[in-house]
């Protein structure tokens, strides 16, 4: 008898820790556009999945943000894209970044033009 309650006990105490357990949900977005309206883009794309989120932290009860990354074909970035990459666990690197959307611009003109 002793034994079960002490399960019970047990059972409990792990329910409340995952019940406490904050959920954080991230939808990281990443575009490479022509090397205007960088921000606008930025802007535009943290507006057009708002109300997703919304019905995304109502209905599974987590904290949920959107993370534009949002790179210009010749690698322009906009100034607020390093307060994004903070937001993104692990280690990022803007130059390697850059390079990439380089580099899939150079292979698609290299396929256009061909």
């Amino acid at each position: 008898m002793n034994s079960r309650v002490g399960d019970t006990a047990r059972t409990s105490w792990r329910e409340n820790v995952t019940m406490m357990i904050i959920m954080i949900m991230m939808m990281i977005i990443i575009i490479i556009i022509i090397d205007r309206n960088v921000i606008k883009k930025e802007a535009e794309k943290i507006l057009n999945y708002e109300d997703l989120i919304t019905e995304i932290q109502r209905m599974c009860s987590v904290k949920a943000n959107v993370i534009p990354v949002v790179i210009g074909a010749t690698g322009i970035i906009s100034k607020s894209l390093r307060q994004y990459l903070s937001n993104i666990p692990g280690k990022h690197d803007i130059k390697e970044l850059q390079k990439t959307a380089i580099l899939d611009t150079a292979c698609i003109l290299r396929e256009v033009l061909m």
